[in-house]
């Protein structure tokens, strides 16, 4: 082929630019003439039938030759069914021969062609489209040979609500389906907090929700504070108080000058006319907005909305710094730690990285980069087609937004050198915690476990997993105790019921674990992080053990599972405990071990996250409302007897007729309502 030598994901293949795509039909075509697979709504083929045993590079030249010269994504699926891997291509037959000639320039993804045994197609009209569809597959079937975005959690907004006489402002996530202005994104929820409290002293907009906004009958405490200006009972006329909102608007919008030179012109009249303590409102107000702007750190006078990105790359870690600037106020930043090959380059990370980042959110009008990478202008044009506005990717060679990139960079060469002396000290505190305890390899996932509880009530067990980064909270599970016939406060009933639990659905889901690549001391980087603990820490002594290996005996998974117990020592001091383990007599560690300061830390992250879900399960239950335990009724009937009666309380003695007097509620409605309360059905 003549053309170009080009690398993505590790291959290298050439592309001839002259080349036609082939005519496309509306929408995603099959690739070629084979069954299509339903797949995600979009119709995947298989290429056909595969003779019995092919795979690898085989495999792969034979899907080559249905291929089309047309745009597309392909997947990558092992002989188990997962997918190894998600790419794009501008041809998929030229791409795709690629891997079946051994282009490839690391262990690993020659690793990924032997693993293959099976493909699937489907072409696009576009090559921006393809780019869109790989990041959204990548992020949702995450294969194990991707460039992977790892702690995608969702960023929060402020809202302003646009549904009620008196908008509120809330902190939002999610998907932005209610009416009103949403302004952000803001890299914490703390940041938001942050402003939304400074925003509530500046402007006195109310912060609660609509049922209570629609039944006070007198101001609430923020009123009394200033932090309010009571819309709900008429301490402010309509039209004074879409005024404050209309403010708040323009300081969120990035008209924040004219704001508060607004501001500074009513207090200086109100001062004139003696009325200082109108006056000492602005100025109270005004303060509040400074507070605002002074946790924002710099704001840049020519960067009205812009997403930077910087990224240093060393020691196999990828740390990827993103700033936020909107309505030219600095947002926050955030650093991302992408799962990827080390012998990708930065420049390659970064590529793959942006089209996943920008999968799910609102996308800026500028993104500016610390470097270029290959795909600058095909992911522009993708997200602008997206956005339906023009997005610009640039790297900055000058000027003020060259300054900012640097200081970008500074702050992700900060978070990488922390994250690279986390991940050291945790690999090494991993291999002297499996020294310690003569494990047979050193663990990749630790799970513990722990139970809280109040005289048995509202029991919860909760089990955190840490691994090679250090805790991995996106495994955090916690289980509600149900059984009816563990007496309360039995702690070994307890331990038992999560222990059956956990591990009769992980044998469900996953089938035994395999210790093969363990125990052959296979690389880290090379294994996706293992569903099956390698060992499991039980906050509790002798009598706990003896509960958990019964249970892991009755499931056949002695031998799949190290169990130890830990308790505490003589008076219940830190440093003295005692650990349990099969085979061996209870021992203690030496004081100041750094392998018992890893176990204390593990477990009290455990009581802490046990603790945090049985207060969470208790405060539930405390303000449980009657009406819930009523079925049919759902959160608008809710609503709407409450608001007729006041509490729950007088519901329960409403009469029929007084039920059925409610807005939405049928006299069959009515009738489930009073015999819930009362102990016969008569009307």
């Amino acid at each position: 082929m003549n053309g170009r030598k080009v690398e993505d994901g590790g291959i290298l293949y050439d592309e001839n630019e002259t080349d036609e795509d082939d005519e496309l039909l509306e929408g995603a075509a099959p690739a070629a003439d084979a069954p299509a697979v339903a797949t995600g709504g979009m119709d995947w083929n298989e290429g056909g039938d595969v003779p019995e045993g092919l795979t690898g590079a085989d495999l792969i030249q034979h899907f080559v030759r249905r291929l089309p010269n047309s745009p597309g994504v392909y997947r990558m699926f092992n002989a188990a069914g997962d997918v190894l891997y998600v790419g794009k291509a501008r041809s998929l037959k030229k791409r795709v021969s690629n891997y079946a000639q051994g282009r490839v320039h690391s262990n690993r993804l020659a690793q990924m062609v032997r693993q293959t045994a099976n493909m699937e197609f489907v072409t696009t009209r576009t090559e921006t489209e393809a780019l869109l569809l790989e990041a959204n597959l990548i992020k949702r079937l995450r294969p194990r040979f991707n460039v992977l975005l790892r702690d995608d959690k969702s960023f929060p907004y402020i809202l302003l609500t646009g549904d009620s006489r008196a908008p509120a402002i809330f902190k939002h996530r999610g998907a932005r389906s209610r009416k009103g202005d949403y302004f952000g994104p803001f890299a914490s929820a703390g940041a938001v907090g942050r402003t939304i409290n400074s925003l509530q002293r500046a402007f006195l907009l109310r912060t609660c929700t609509d049922s209570v906004f629609e039944t006070r009958t007198r101001p609430c405490l923020l009123y009394q504070i200033k932090r309010c200006s009571g819309p709900c009972t008429h301490e402010i006329r309509d039209a004074d108080y879409a005024e404050l909102v209309q403010e708040a608007k323009d300081f969120l919008s990035g008209k924040s000058q004219k704001v508060k030179a607004h501001m500074a012109d009513a207090m200086n009249a109100a001062a004139e006319d003696l009325d200082f303590e109108r006056a000492a409102v602005f100025r109270d107000r005004l303060a509040a907005l400074s507070h605002v702007q002074s946790h924002q750190g710099i704001n840049p006078a020519g960067v009205e909305e812009a997403d930077i990105f910087a990224i240093h790359h060393e020691g196999g870690i990828s740390c990827i710094q993103v700033f936020f600037f909107r309505t030219g106020q600095n947002w926050g930043n955030r650093a991302y730690f992408p799962k990827a090959d080390p012998q990708l380059s930065g420049a390659e990370v970064l590529n793959a990285f942006l089209a996943q980042f920008y999968d799910d959110k609102p996308c800026p009008r500028q993104i500016l980069l610390s470097e270029p990478v290959e795909e600058m202008e095909l992911l522009s044009q993708a997200l602008s087609e997206r956005s339906s506005y023009k997005v610009t990717i640039s790297v900055p060679q000058r000027g003020e937004k060259k300054d900012l990139v640097d200081h970008v960079m500074a702050n992700a060469r900060e978070a990488h050198g922390r994250k690279l002396a986390e991940t050291a000290s945790q690999s090494r505190l991993l291999e002297g915690f499996a020294a310690t305890f003569k494990l047979p390899y050193v663990p990749r996932r630790i799970e513990i476990y722990d139970n809280s509880h109040i005289m048995g009530t509202n029991a919860v067990g909760g089990m955190v997993v840490a691994g090679p980064e250090g805790f991995v909270k996106g495994q955090y599970r916690k289980f509600n105790i149900k059984s009816t016939e563990i007496t309360p406060g039995d702690d070994f009933g307890m331990m038992k019921e999560v222990m059956t639990r956990r591990f009769s659905r992980l044998i469900k889901e996953e089938g035994l674990p395999d210790r093969t690549a363990a125990d052959a001391g296979a690389e880290a980087a090379d294994l996706p992080f293992p569903a099956w603990p390698d060992v499991i820490l039980i906050d509790g002594g002798q009598g706990q053990m003896t509960a958990v290996r019964a249970i892991l005996e009755e499931l056949g998974i002695t031998d799949q599972v190290i169990a130890i117990g830990v308790a505490k020592g003589a008076d219940r001091e830190a440093g003295r405990e005692r650990f349990f383990m099969r085979g061996v007599p209870d021992f203690s560690l030496p004081p100041r071990d750094p392998v018992l300061y890893f176990v204390q830390r593990m477990r009290d992250e455990a009581h802490r996250f046990a603790i945090g879900s049985h207060r969470a399960r208790r405060k539930k239950e405390m303000v449980k409302n009657p009406l819930d335990e009523i079925g049919g009724i759902g959160p608008t009937r809710k609503r709407a007897l409450l608001q007729h009666f006041g509490t729950a309380k007088a519901v329960s003695r409403a009469a029929m007729s007084d039920l059925m007097a409610v807005a939405g509620i049928s006299e069959s409605v009515a009738r489930i309502v009073y015999n819930h309360f009362h102990d016969d059905s008569a009307g």
